[in-house]
């Protein structure tokens, strides 16, 4: 927790290239900048939104460091940092809250103009990168690179926890906690005795089906195509289970036929354009929500039945269940310590940042819902 902080060597996981390996190697990471903080990480959580980058899914430039939902403590921080200090615990936000722009200024606005999702430069705000490996300069993830001992983030991406918050898990709250659960009690305001589905039953999807159940659900359907969630998902509240390849209709179809009219929300946790078509269309006609959480692969596109936008069901996107990150996300970790929420279920795998690689190979089998790399 130096005053002068310097240039750190430690260990990063790089994405050289989309599609390959991940690769961890000796990096360098830079002291923070004036308006930046550098993080040592204490854990951080694998979500499918990195594996999307990974893959060159979304708009990632290579090389880069992965990572965005993690935990740690200040190390340092750069002029003009205010909001913490070293030794503070803070969570990374792959969405910042600048407090400036016209998403923040609005009420019902969280998509900060300062993030970098979409689409994603890799670079920090002053378009330069804190990161190099062997002389070569790597990039950022999102602006928040978690995959690392040590990042170095803006300050409005980093959100202040309680002293007491267990860093083994609060990882969990940066991203899958209020992007699932905060989409089902937050955004949507999920209805006592409502008809939920949710599409896809990961780690956001799981998410999901716990805010619906906190919120009174009388049921919820969840559909994806591996049935070794099936018995987590009923665990967490999930009433009816469906893989759509077992049917020989649309599973919308499906869900029309077992509800009656549709479900009261719909949610998408997956990213897919099909899935997105499908959830929207296991609504109720004329009151049903479909919300659509999953990122869906760049230059993808959505094509709707036009006529029947008129019957009244909406169709709405959210990015972090709609909170205001710094303003909120603090919240949520205070929740899970005074036990109003609890996240550990979410919580399958915890393993060392070495074994990185097995850790991907229980994601990508559908093993966990959420595995959390220790630092």
């Amino acid at each position: 927790m130096s005053l002068c902080p310097q240039t750190i060597t430690c260990r990063a996981a790089i994405a050289w290239a989309a599609n390959s390996t991940l690769s961890i190697e000796e990096v360098q990471v830079e002291p923070p900048k004036a308006g930046e903080v550098r993080i040592k990480l204490a854990s951080t959580g694998i979500c499918g939104t990195d594996d999307h980058a990974i893959k060159g899914l979304l708009s990632a430039i290579f090389p880069f460091i992965p990572g965005h939902e993690g935990a740690g403590i200040v190390e340092s921080i750069g002029k003009g940092v205010t909001s913490v200090k070293p030794g503070d615990k803070v969570l990374t936000l792959i969405i910042p809250q600048c407090r400036e722009c016209s998403s923040c200024l609005h009420p019902k606005g969280n998509f900060c103009e300062k993030q970098d999702v979409l689409p994603s430069s890799g670079l920090m705000l002053d378009g330069t990168s804190r990161f190099t490996c062997k002389g070569k300069k790597i990039y950022h993830s999102f602006r928040t690179s978690t995959f690392t001992e040590y990042t170095v983030v803006p300050e409005i991406a980093v959100a202040k926890i309680d002293d007491a918050a267990p860093m083994d898990k609060v990882s969990l709250i940066s991203c899958e906690v209020p992007t699932g659960y905060g989409a089902a009690v937050h955004s949507a305001k999920v209805t006592h005795g409502s008809t939920c589905v949710v599409f896809g039953l990961g780690g956001i999807g799981s998410a999901i089906v716990m805010g619906c159940k906190a919120s009174g659900a009388s049921r919820i359907i969840g559909v994806d195509i591996n049935e070794e969630k099936f018995p987590r998902a009923r665990a967490l509240g999930v009433t009816d289970c469906l893989n759509p390849q077992k049917f020989k209709k649309p599973v919308q179809q499906v869900v029309m036929e077992m509800t009656g009219v549709g479900a009261d929300f719909a949610f998408e946790a997956i990213g897919l354009s099909d899935t997105m078509l499908a959830a929207w269309d296991s609504c109720h006609r004329s009151y049903g929500v479909c919300l659509i959480v999953g990122v869906a692969p760049l230059n993808s596109k959505l094509s709707l039945d036009a006529p029947m936008i008129v019957s009244g069901r909406t169709m709405k996107g959210v990015c972090l269940g709609d909170y205001k990150t710094r303003d909120c996300i603090h919240h949520l970790v205070t929740d899970y310590l005074q036990n109003k929420i609890n996240i550990d279920p979410l919580v399958t795998h915890q393993l060392p940042f070495d074994q990185l690689h097995k850790a991907f190979e229980l994601y990508h089998a559908g093993k966990t819902i959420r595995c959390i790399l220790l630092f």
